[in-house]
Protein backbone atom coordinates (compact mmCIF):
# COMPACT_ATOMS: atom_id res chain seq x y z
CA UNK A 1 0.00 0.00 0.00
CA UNK A 2 1.33 3.09 -1.00
CA UNK A 3 -0.15 5.70 2.16
CA UNK A 4 -2.12 8.74 0.83
CA UNK A 5 -3.92 11.67 2.48
CA UNK A 6 -7.26 10.44 3.62
CA UNK A 7 -9.71 12.62 1.84
CA UNK A 8 -11.60 13.62 4.93
CA UNK A 9 -8.57 15.50 5.95
CA UNK A 10 -9.90 18.12 3.37
CA UNK A 11 -12.66 18.85 5.91
CA UNK A 12 -11.02 18.41 9.52
CA UNK A 13 -8.37 21.41 8.29
CA UNK A 14 -10.88 23.72 7.01
CA UNK A 15 -12.67 23.43 10.18
CA UNK A 16 -9.32 23.77 12.26
CA UNK A 17 -8.82 26.62 9.73
CA UNK A 18 -11.58 28.48 9.88
CA UNK A 19 -13.91 26.71 12.55
CA UNK A 20 -16.55 30.37 12.51
CA UNK A 21 -17.27 30.50 8.92
CA UNK A 22 -19.92 28.78 6.84
CA UNK A 23 -19.55 25.63 5.32
CA UNK A 24 -23.19 25.11 3.99
CA UNK A 25 -26.27 26.98 4.13
CA UNK A 26 -30.15 24.99 3.03
CA UNK A 27 -33.30 26.92 3.36
CA UNK A 28 -33.20 28.92 6.91
CA UNK A 29 -30.15 27.27 8.21
CA UNK A 30 -26.37 27.84 8.29
CA UNK A 31 -23.62 25.00 9.71
CA UNK A 32 -20.48 26.32 10.16
CA UNK A 33 -17.20 24.31 9.24
CA UNK A 34 -16.87 23.52 12.88
CA UNK A 35 -20.74 22.10 13.28
CA UNK A 36 -19.81 20.00 9.59
CA UNK A 37 -17.08 18.55 10.82
CA UNK A 38 -18.39 17.49 14.44
CA UNK A 39 -21.63 16.18 13.10
CA UNK A 40 -19.35 14.34 10.39
CA UNK A 41 -17.00 12.76 13.41
CA UNK A 42 -20.26 11.46 15.30
CA UNK A 43 -21.75 9.92 12.58
CA UNK A 44 -18.41 7.85 11.62
CA UNK A 45 -18.11 7.04 15.13
CA UNK A 46 -21.80 5.45 15.26
CA UNK A 47 -21.40 4.11 11.89
CA UNK A 48 -18.16 2.49 13.06
CA UNK A 49 -19.95 0.99 16.30
CA UNK A 50 -22.30 -0.60 13.99
CA UNK A 51 -19.71 -2.70 12.00
CA UNK A 52 -18.99 -0.32 9.23
CA UNK A 53 -15.31 0.16 8.33
CA UNK A 54 -12.29 0.49 5.84
CA UNK A 55 -13.33 -0.87 2.29
CA UNK A 56 -17.77 -1.24 3.28
CA UNK A 57 -19.69 0.69 0.98
CA UNK A 58 -22.15 2.75 2.06
CA UNK A 59 -25.32 3.38 -0.01
CA UNK A 60 -26.34 6.40 -0.63
CA UNK A 61 -29.94 7.51 -1.73
CA UNK A 62 -31.12 10.93 -1.06
CA UNK A 63 -32.03 14.46 -2.45
CA UNK A 64 -29.43 17.24 -1.49
CA UNK A 65 -29.86 18.24 2.14
CA UNK A 66 -26.86 19.08 4.84
CA UNK A 67 -27.06 14.75 5.62
CA UNK A 68 -26.38 14.02 2.11
CA UNK A 69 -22.92 16.47 2.18
CA UNK A 70 -22.31 15.24 5.85
CA UNK A 71 -22.30 11.46 5.04
CA UNK A 72 -19.43 11.18 2.66
CA UNK A 73 -17.06 12.65 5.12
CA UNK A 74 -18.32 10.22 7.87
CA UNK A 75 -17.59 7.91 5.19
CA UNK A 76 -14.27 8.61 4.37
CA UNK A 77 -13.23 9.41 8.37
CA UNK A 78 -13.73 5.52 8.95
CA UNK A 79 -12.26 4.58 5.61
CA UNK A 80 -15.77 3.54 4.26
CA UNK A 81 -16.61 3.91 -0.06
CA UNK A 82 -19.07 6.70 -0.17
CA UNK A 83 -21.57 4.66 -3.06
CA UNK A 84 -24.05 7.86 -3.99
CA UNK A 85 -27.02 7.23 -6.40
CA UNK A 86 -29.40 9.34 -8.47
CA UNK A 87 -32.59 10.19 -6.40
CA UNK A 88 -34.54 10.18 -9.60
CA UNK A 89 -33.45 6.52 -10.30
CA UNK A 90 -36.36 3.90 -9.89
CA UNK A 91 -36.39 1.71 -7.27
CA UNK A 92 -35.55 -1.08 -9.74
CA UNK A 93 -32.34 0.90 -10.28
CA UNK A 94 -31.64 1.47 -6.94
CA UNK A 95 -32.09 -2.11 -6.00
CA UNK A 96 -29.35 -2.75 -8.32
CA UNK A 97 -27.11 -0.80 -7.28
CA UNK A 98 -27.22 -1.70 -3.79
CA UNK A 99 -27.01 -5.28 -4.14
CA UNK A 100 -23.92 -4.17 -7.36
CA UNK A 101 -21.83 -3.07 -4.88
CA UNK A 102 -23.00 -5.24 -1.80
CA UNK A 103 -23.40 -2.38 0.24
CA UNK A 104 -22.88 -3.06 4.40
CA UNK A 105 -25.17 0.20 4.78
CA UNK A 106 -28.08 1.75 3.36
CA UNK A 107 -28.83 5.49 3.92
CA UNK A 108 -32.13 6.60 2.56
CA UNK A 109 -34.29 9.83 2.22
CA UNK A 110 -37.33 8.74 4.29
CA UNK A 111 -39.02 10.58 0.71
CA UNK A 112 -37.92 7.28 -0.93
CA UNK A 113 -39.68 4.14 1.24
CA UNK A 114 -40.51 1.59 -1.87
CA UNK A 115 -36.66 2.41 -2.77
CA UNK A 116 -35.51 1.53 0.48
CA UNK A 117 -37.71 -1.59 0.98
CA UNK A 118 -36.28 -2.81 -3.21
CA UNK A 119 -32.97 -1.92 -2.05
CA UNK A 120 -33.10 -4.22 1.83
CA UNK A 121 -34.48 -7.15 -0.20
CA UNK A 122 -31.97 -7.38 -2.77
CA UNK A 123 -29.15 -6.65 -0.69
CA UNK A 124 -30.36 -8.42 2.61
CA UNK A 125 -27.66 -10.80 2.52
CA UNK A 126 -24.59 -7.97 3.20
CA UNK A 127 -26.64 -4.70 4.62
CA UNK A 128 -25.81 -4.41 8.07
CA UNK A 129 -27.36 -0.68 8.99
CA UNK A 130 -30.24 1.04 7.50
CA UNK A 131 -30.54 4.53 8.65
CA UNK A 132 -33.35 7.13 7.39
CA UNK A 133 -32.35 11.02 6.40
CA UNK A 134 -35.22 12.89 7.79
CA UNK A 135 -38.57 11.91 8.47
CA UNK A 136 -40.33 10.16 11.86
CA UNK A 137 -40.20 6.63 13.09
CA UNK A 138 -39.54 3.42 11.58
CA UNK A 139 -36.09 2.88 11.46
CA UNK A 140 -32.62 4.17 12.66
CA UNK A 141 -32.07 7.90 11.84
CA UNK A 142 -28.80 9.81 10.47
CA UNK A 143 -30.08 12.37 13.52
CA UNK A 144 -30.04 9.61 15.66
CA UNK A 145 -26.68 8.23 14.66
CA UNK A 146 -25.33 11.90 14.71
CA UNK A 147 -26.50 11.76 18.37
CA UNK A 148 -25.10 8.55 19.26
CA UNK A 149 -21.55 9.12 17.97
CA UNK A 150 -21.25 12.45 19.38
CA UNK A 151 -19.81 11.76 22.67
CA UNK A 152 -16.90 9.48 20.34
CA UNK A 153 -16.46 11.42 17.55
CA UNK A 154 -13.74 9.67 15.06
CA UNK A 155 -11.45 12.43 15.21
CA UNK A 156 -8.10 10.90 13.46
CA UNK A 157 -8.98 9.85 9.47
CA UNK A 158 -8.60 6.52 9.12
CA UNK A 159 -5.26 5.31 7.66
CA UNK A 160 -6.02 5.35 3.44
CA UNK A 161 -3.77 3.66 0.33
CA UNK A 162 -3.16 5.68 -2.65
CA UNK A 163 -5.39 3.65 -4.57
CA UNK A 164 -7.67 2.40 -1.93
CA UNK A 165 -11.48 3.03 -3.12
CA UNK A 166 -13.71 6.64 -2.04
CA UNK A 167 -16.00 6.81 -4.08
CA UNK A 168 -17.68 4.31 -6.34
CA UNK A 169 -19.14 6.81 -9.69
CA UNK A 170 -22.10 4.76 -11.05
CA UNK A 171 -22.38 5.23 -14.70
CA UNK A 172 -25.69 6.53 -16.66
CA UNK A 173 -25.99 3.28 -18.03
CA UNK A 174 -26.79 4.48 -21.64
CA UNK A 175 -25.47 1.00 -22.85
CA UNK A 176 -26.59 -1.43 -20.58
CA UNK A 177 -26.27 -1.71 -16.63
CA UNK A 178 -24.92 0.74 -14.58
CA UNK A 179 -21.02 0.28 -13.72
CA UNK A 180 -19.36 1.03 -10.62
CA UNK A 181 -16.55 3.32 -11.37
CA UNK A 182 -14.09 2.68 -8.63
CA UNK A 183 -12.66 6.68 -7.90
CA UNK A 184 -9.71 6.60 -4.95
CA UNK A 185 -8.15 8.31 -2.45
CA UNK A 186 -5.57 9.19 -3.96
CA UNK A 187 -6.89 9.94 -7.59
CA UNK A 188 -9.54 12.43 -6.30
CA UNK A 189 -6.96 14.24 -3.88
CA UNK A 190 -5.20 15.14 -7.72
CA UNK A 191 -9.00 15.82 -9.12
CA UNK A 192 -9.51 18.46 -6.39
CA UNK A 193 -6.00 20.61 -6.63
CA UNK A 194 -7.11 20.06 -10.28
CA UNK A 195 -10.41 22.04 -9.89
CA UNK A 196 -8.66 24.51 -8.29
CA UNK A 197 -5.89 25.12 -10.23
CA UNK A 198 -7.75 24.90 -13.81
CA UNK A 199 -11.56 25.55 -13.06
CA UNK A 200 -11.54 27.66 -10.31
CA UNK A 201 -7.94 29.58 -9.59
CA UNK A 202 -8.02 31.85 -6.78
CA UNK A 203 -10.70 29.73 -5.07
CA UNK A 204 -10.73 30.32 -1.48
CA UNK A 205 -12.97 31.17 1.89
CA UNK A 206 -14.45 34.18 0.79
CA UNK A 207 -16.02 32.44 -2.28
CA UNK A 208 -19.86 30.97 -2.46
CA UNK A 209 -20.59 28.13 -5.07
CA UNK A 210 -24.75 27.54 -5.32
CA UNK A 211 -25.39 23.57 -5.91
CA UNK A 212 -27.86 23.25 -8.60
CA UNK A 213 -27.31 19.86 -9.39
CA UNK A 214 -27.25 16.30 -7.25
CA UNK A 215 -24.18 15.94 -4.94
CA UNK A 216 -23.90 12.21 -5.93
CA UNK A 217 -21.95 13.01 -9.51
CA UNK A 218 -20.16 16.39 -10.77
CA UNK A 219 -21.89 18.85 -8.10
CA UNK A 220 -20.39 16.54 -5.58
CA UNK A 221 -17.04 16.49 -7.01
CA UNK A 222 -17.21 20.46 -7.08
CA UNK A 223 -18.00 20.86 -3.98
CA UNK A 224 -14.98 18.65 -2.66
CA UNK A 225 -13.33 21.86 -4.27
CA UNK A 226 -15.20 23.86 -2.47
CA UNK A 227 -14.59 22.61 1.12
CA UNK A 228 -10.84 21.91 0.73
CA UNK A 229 -10.50 26.12 0.10
CA UNK A 230 -12.95 26.91 3.02
CA UNK A 231 -15.35 28.47 0.64
CA UNK A 232 -19.17 27.98 1.79
CA UNK A 233 -21.83 25.68 -0.17
CA UNK A 234 -25.15 27.08 -0.92
CA UNK A 235 -27.85 24.44 -1.98
CA UNK A 236 -31.63 24.92 -3.04
CA UNK A 237 -34.34 24.54 -1.06
CA UNK A 238 -35.83 22.02 -3.04
CA UNK A 239 -34.80 19.23 -5.78
CA UNK A 240 -37.02 20.96 -8.69
CA UNK A 241 -34.93 24.13 -10.18
CA UNK A 242 -36.37 27.01 -9.25
CA UNK A 243 -34.25 29.16 -11.85
CA UNK A 244 -36.16 32.78 -9.96
CA UNK A 245 -34.79 31.55 -6.74
CA UNK A 246 -31.56 30.44 -7.71
CA UNK A 247 -30.72 34.07 -9.23
CA UNK A 248 -31.95 35.48 -5.55
CA UNK A 249 -29.64 32.93 -3.88
CA UNK A 250 -27.04 34.34 -6.32
CA UNK A 251 -27.65 37.65 -5.36
CA UNK A 252 -27.92 37.13 -1.28
CA UNK A 253 -24.92 35.22 -1.40
CA UNK A 254 -22.60 36.73 -3.60
CA UNK A 255 -22.06 33.26 -5.50
CA UNK A 256 -18.83 33.23 -7.38
CA UNK A 257 -19.33 29.59 -9.09
CA UNK A 258 -21.39 26.93 -9.87
CA UNK A 259 -20.99 24.07 -11.21
CA UNK A 260 -24.31 23.70 -14.07
CA UNK A 261 -24.91 21.27 -16.97
CA UNK A 262 -25.75 22.75 -20.38
CA UNK A 263 -29.60 22.58 -19.69
CA UNK A 264 -29.39 23.97 -16.19
CA UNK A 265 -27.39 26.79 -17.65
CA UNK A 266 -29.36 27.85 -20.60
CA UNK A 267 -32.56 27.79 -17.98
CA UNK A 268 -30.68 30.18 -15.90
CA UNK A 269 -29.48 32.75 -18.88
CA UNK A 270 -32.80 32.67 -20.22
CA UNK A 271 -34.68 33.28 -17.16
CA UNK A 272 -35.95 36.73 -17.04
CA UNK A 273 -34.39 37.27 -13.27
CA UNK A 274 -30.93 36.83 -15.41
CA UNK A 275 -31.47 40.42 -16.66
CA UNK A 276 -32.42 42.10 -12.99
CA UNK A 277 -30.78 40.65 -10.34
CA UNK A 278 -26.64 41.45 -9.54
CA UNK A 279 -24.94 38.75 -10.83
CA UNK A 280 -21.48 40.98 -10.51
CA UNK A 281 -19.93 38.38 -8.21
CA UNK A 282 -20.26 35.46 -10.45
CA UNK A 283 -16.33 34.17 -11.86
CA UNK A 284 -17.11 30.82 -12.60
CA UNK A 285 -19.86 29.17 -14.01
CA UNK A 286 -19.02 26.05 -15.27
CA UNK A 287 -20.75 23.49 -17.29
CA UNK A 288 -20.17 19.84 -18.14
CA UNK A 289 -22.05 16.58 -18.21
CA UNK A 290 -22.91 17.38 -21.91
CA UNK A 291 -22.46 19.06 -25.18
CA UNK A 292 -23.24 22.90 -25.18
CA UNK A 293 -25.00 24.23 -28.58
CA UNK A 294 -23.30 27.29 -30.28
CA UNK A 295 -26.00 29.02 -29.99
CA UNK A 296 -26.97 28.64 -26.12
CA UNK A 297 -23.74 29.02 -25.34
CA UNK A 298 -23.66 32.27 -26.84
CA UNK A 299 -26.35 33.76 -25.46
CA UNK A 300 -25.28 32.61 -21.83
CA UNK A 301 -22.03 34.86 -22.73
CA UNK A 302 -24.22 37.65 -24.10
CA UNK A 303 -26.73 37.54 -20.64
CA UNK A 304 -23.75 36.29 -18.23
CA UNK A 305 -20.39 38.04 -19.82
CA UNK A 306 -16.90 36.60 -19.63
CA UNK A 307 -17.63 34.04 -16.58
CA UNK A 308 -18.26 30.73 -18.52
CA UNK A 309 -15.93 27.94 -17.73
CA UNK A 310 -16.43 24.63 -19.79
CA UNK A 311 -15.14 20.95 -19.36
CA UNK A 312 -15.29 17.62 -20.58
CA UNK A 313 -14.74 14.57 -18.63
CA UNK A 314 -16.56 11.33 -17.88
CA UNK A 315 -17.28 10.03 -14.52
CA UNK A 316 -14.60 7.55 -14.82
CA UNK A 317 -11.97 10.47 -15.15
CA UNK A 318 -13.85 12.66 -12.39
CA UNK A 319 -14.14 15.64 -15.07
CA UNK A 320 -10.81 15.75 -15.96
CA UNK A 321 -10.06 15.76 -19.19
CA UNK A 322 -10.07 19.13 -20.70
CA UNK A 323 -10.95 22.47 -19.54
CA UNK A 324 -12.35 26.17 -21.71
CA UNK A 325 -11.46 28.94 -19.25
CA UNK A 326 -13.48 32.37 -19.90
CA UNK A 327 -10.67 33.64 -21.84
CA UNK A 328 -11.21 31.07 -24.53
CA UNK A 329 -14.78 31.94 -24.69
CA UNK A 330 -16.15 34.51 -27.38
CA UNK A 331 -19.40 35.69 -28.64
CA UNK A 332 -18.62 36.37 -32.05
CA UNK A 333 -17.03 33.50 -34.56
CA UNK A 334 -14.00 34.79 -34.22
CA UNK A 335 -11.24 32.19 -36.07
CA UNK A 336 -8.76 33.32 -33.18
CA UNK A 337 -10.97 31.36 -30.95
CA UNK A 338 -11.53 27.53 -30.72
CA UNK A 339 -15.34 27.99 -31.67
CA UNK A 340 -16.99 24.70 -30.76
CA UNK A 341 -14.07 23.56 -28.98
CA UNK A 342 -14.49 21.52 -25.29
CA UNK A 343 -10.78 23.02 -24.51
CA UNK A 344 -7.62 21.61 -24.07
CA UNK A 345 -6.44 19.23 -21.79
CA UNK A 346 -6.27 18.88 -18.25
CA UNK A 347 -2.75 19.91 -16.44
CA UNK A 348 -1.48 16.32 -15.83
CA UNK A 349 -3.92 14.67 -18.00
CA UNK A 350 -2.87 13.80 -21.87
CA UNK A 351 -5.43 13.03 -24.24
CA UNK A 352 -4.97 11.14 -27.78
CA UNK A 353 -7.50 10.33 -30.82
CA UNK A 354 -7.02 6.52 -31.69
CA UNK A 355 -8.41 4.77 -34.23
CA UNK A 356 -9.95 0.95 -33.85
CA UNK A 357 -6.48 -0.24 -33.92
CA UNK A 358 -5.74 2.05 -31.44
CA UNK A 359 -3.12 4.12 -33.03
CA UNK A 360 -2.76 7.62 -32.73
CA UNK A 361 -3.91 10.03 -35.55
CA UNK A 362 -2.67 13.06 -36.39
CA UNK A 363 -4.56 16.75 -36.00
CA UNK A 364 -7.63 17.15 -37.84
CA UNK A 365 -8.86 13.36 -37.94
CA UNK A 366 -11.51 11.97 -36.39
CA UNK A 367 -11.19 9.08 -34.22
CA UNK A 368 -12.12 7.81 -30.45
CA UNK A 369 -11.14 10.09 -27.38
CA UNK A 370 -8.53 8.51 -25.38
CA UNK A 371 -7.14 10.02 -22.50
CA UNK A 372 -4.98 8.89 -19.29
CA UNK A 373 -3.12 10.62 -16.40
CA UNK A 374 -3.51 10.63 -12.55
CA UNK A 375 -7.84 11.45 -12.78
CA UNK A 376 -8.41 8.39 -14.42
CA UNK A 377 -10.12 5.95 -12.18
CA UNK A 378 -8.90 2.83 -10.83
CA UNK A 379 -11.18 0.76 -13.10
CA UNK A 380 -14.84 -1.12 -12.63
CA UNK A 381 -15.30 -2.82 -9.85
CA UNK A 382 -15.60 -6.35 -10.73
CA UNK A 383 -15.81 -6.34 -14.60
CA UNK A 384 -12.17 -7.43 -15.88
CA UNK A 385 -14.10 -7.28 -19.38
CA UNK A 386 -15.62 -3.79 -19.01
CA UNK A 387 -12.09 -2.81 -17.60
CA UNK A 388 -9.94 -4.96 -20.62
CA UNK A 389 -11.92 -2.95 -22.93
CA UNK A 390 -11.79 0.53 -21.48
CA UNK A 391 -8.12 0.24 -21.19
CA UNK A 392 -6.61 -1.14 -24.05
CA UNK A 393 -3.68 0.28 -25.63
CA UNK A 394 -2.98 1.51 -22.57
CA UNK A 395 -5.50 4.50 -22.68
CA UNK A 396 -8.63 5.15 -21.22
CA UNK A 397 -11.60 5.09 -24.11
CA UNK A 398 -14.28 7.59 -23.16
CA UNK A 399 -16.07 6.23 -26.39
CA UNK A 400 -16.76 9.58 -27.67
CA UNK A 401 -15.62 10.49 -30.87
CA UNK A 402 -13.74 13.70 -32.43
CA UNK A 403 -10.18 15.45 -33.29
CA UNK A 404 -7.25 17.46 -31.86
CA UNK A 405 -6.67 20.65 -33.71
CA UNK A 406 -3.55 21.84 -34.59
CA UNK A 407 -3.41 24.05 -31.28
CA UNK A 408 -4.76 20.75 -28.71
CA UNK A 409 -7.91 21.84 -28.79
CA UNK A 410 -10.48 19.09 -28.58
CA UNK A 411 -13.59 19.10 -30.27
CA UNK A 412 -16.07 16.13 -29.91
CA UNK A 413 -18.24 15.22 -32.95
CA UNK A 414 -20.47 12.89 -30.61
CA UNK A 415 -20.51 9.01 -29.02
CA UNK A 416 -19.44 6.29 -31.20
CA UNK A 417 -22.59 4.83 -30.69
CA UNK A 418 -25.15 7.69 -31.93
CA UNK A 419 -23.10 8.02 -35.27
CA UNK A 420 -24.89 6.43 -38.26
CA UNK A 421 -23.57 5.60 -42.04
CA UNK A 422 -26.26 6.83 -44.60
CA UNK A 423 -25.50 5.68 -48.17
CA UNK A 424 -22.38 5.12 -47.34
CA UNK A 425 -21.41 8.23 -45.39
CA UNK A 426 -20.96 8.51 -41.44
CA UNK A 427 -23.13 10.76 -40.30
CA UNK A 428 -22.42 12.57 -36.85
CA UNK A 429 -25.64 13.73 -35.32
CA UNK A 430 -23.48 16.68 -33.11
CA UNK A 431 -22.96 18.46 -36.38
CA UNK A 432 -26.63 17.63 -37.50
CA UNK A 433 -27.94 19.12 -34.03
CA UNK A 434 -25.84 22.37 -33.83
CA UNK A 435 -27.23 23.56 -37.63
CA UNK A 436 -30.58 22.62 -36.72
CA UNK A 437 -30.57 24.96 -33.78
CA UNK A 438 -29.83 28.32 -35.79
CA UNK A 439 -33.32 28.09 -37.28
CA UNK A 440 -35.21 30.77 -34.81
CA UNK A 441 -38.05 28.28 -34.42
CA UNK A 442 -35.65 25.51 -32.56
CA UNK A 443 -35.12 25.36 -28.75
CA UNK A 444 -33.98 21.68 -29.11
CA UNK A 445 -32.92 19.48 -31.60
CA UNK A 446 -31.98 15.35 -31.47
CA UNK A 447 -30.85 13.48 -34.27
CA UNK A 448 -31.10 9.55 -34.64
CA UNK A 449 -30.21 7.16 -37.50
CA UNK A 450 -33.07 5.12 -38.43
CA UNK A 451 -33.33 2.16 -41.19
CA UNK A 452 -33.93 2.96 -44.31
CA UNK A 453 -34.22 0.45 -47.04
CA UNK A 454 -32.21 2.79 -49.38
CA UNK A 455 -30.13 4.13 -47.95
CA UNK A 456 -29.46 1.85 -45.01
CA UNK A 457 -29.88 4.26 -42.22
CA UNK A 458 -31.23 7.51 -42.46
CA UNK A 459 -31.48 10.65 -40.01
CA UNK A 460 -34.82 11.38 -38.33
CA UNK A 461 -34.65 15.30 -36.88
CA UNK A 462 -36.65 15.49 -33.06
CA UNK A 463 -37.58 19.40 -32.81
CA UNK A 464 -38.78 21.04 -29.84
CA UNK A 465 -40.26 24.63 -30.74
CA UNK A 466 -39.32 27.93 -29.14
CA UNK A 467 -42.45 28.70 -28.22
CA UNK A 468 -44.73 25.85 -26.37
CA UNK A 469 -47.66 24.73 -28.78
CA UNK A 470 -45.50 26.10 -31.89
CA UNK A 471 -45.29 24.68 -35.34
CA UNK A 472 -42.38 24.11 -37.34
CA UNK A 473 -42.60 23.75 -40.94
CA UNK A 474 -40.10 20.80 -42.36
CA UNK A 475 -39.33 23.06 -45.77
CA UNK A 476 -38.32 25.74 -43.53
CA UNK A 477 -36.10 23.29 -41.91
CA UNK A 478 -34.35 22.36 -44.94
CA UNK A 479 -34.10 26.03 -46.51
CA UNK A 480 -32.18 26.74 -43.41
CA UNK A 481 -30.11 24.01 -43.77
CA UNK A 482 -28.96 25.28 -47.30
CA UNK A 483 -25.42 25.89 -47.42
CA UNK A 484 -24.94 25.09 -43.64
CA UNK A 485 -24.65 21.23 -44.19
CA UNK A 486 -24.00 19.31 -46.71
CA UNK A 487 -26.88 17.53 -48.19
CA UNK A 488 -26.42 14.14 -47.38
CA UNK A 489 -26.02 14.69 -44.18
CA UNK A 490 -29.91 16.66 -43.81
CA UNK A 491 -32.62 14.77 -41.64
CA UNK A 492 -34.86 12.56 -44.27
CA UNK A 493 -37.62 13.30 -41.83
CA UNK A 494 -38.12 15.94 -39.16
CA UNK A 495 -40.63 15.48 -36.33
CA UNK A 496 -41.75 18.19 -33.78
CA UNK A 497 -42.12 17.34 -29.99
CA UNK A 498 -43.54 19.25 -26.91
CA UNK A 499 -40.29 18.19 -25.13
CA UNK A 500 -37.00 15.34 -25.51
CA UNK A 501 -37.29 12.68 -23.26
CA UNK A 502 -34.54 13.23 -19.73
CA UNK A 503 -32.46 10.35 -17.93
CA UNK A 504 -32.21 10.70 -14.37
CA UNK A 505 -29.45 12.08 -14.98
CA UNK A 506 -30.57 15.18 -17.43
CA UNK A 507 -29.27 13.88 -20.97
CA UNK A 508 -31.20 13.21 -23.71
CA UNK A 509 -31.28 9.02 -24.03
CA UNK A 510 -31.08 8.69 -27.64
CA UNK A 511 -32.11 5.42 -27.17
CA UNK A 512 -35.50 6.30 -25.67
CA UNK A 513 -35.93 8.39 -28.52
CA UNK A 514 -35.53 5.73 -31.14
CA UNK A 515 -37.96 3.53 -29.10
CA UNK A 516 -40.16 6.39 -29.18
CA UNK A 517 -40.17 7.27 -33.08
CA UNK A 518 -40.71 3.10 -33.60
CA UNK A 519 -43.61 3.32 -31.45
CA UNK A 520 -44.88 6.41 -33.42
CA UNK A 521 -45.10 7.64 -29.28
CA UNK A 522 -44.05 11.29 -27.72
CA UNK A 523 -42.69 11.48 -24.36
CA UNK A 524 -45.08 11.60 -21.27
CA UNK A 525 -47.63 9.82 -23.93
CA UNK A 526 -50.10 10.74 -27.03
CA UNK A 527 -48.60 9.67 -30.41
CA UNK A 528 -46.43 11.13 -32.75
Amino acid sequence: MIPTANLASLLLQTARRLPDRPALVWRDRTWTWRETAARAAAAAAALRARGIGKGDRVLVHARNSNAMFESVWACWLIGAVWVPTNFRLSPPEVAYLAESSRARAHLFDAAFPAHRAAAREANAAHCALEAAIGGEGGIESWEGLIAEGSSRPVTMPADVGRDDPAWFFYTSGTTGRPKAGVLTHGQLGFVVVNHIADLMPGLSERDASLVVAPLSHGAGIHALAQVARGAKSVLLPSERLDTAEAWRLIETHRISNMFTVPTILNALARDPAAQTSDRSSLRHVIYAGAPMYREDQKHALRVLGPCLVQYYGLGEVTGNITVLPPEWHSVEDDPAFPIGSCGYPRTGLDIAILDTENHPLPAGETGEICVRGNAVFAGYFENEEANAKAFAGGWFHTGDLGHLDERGFLYITGRASDMYISGGSNVYPREVEEALLTHPAVAEACVVGMPDPKWGESGVAVLVPREAGATIEPASVLAHLEGRLARYKWPARIVVWPELPRSGYGKVPKREVKRLLEAGEMPGGGTA
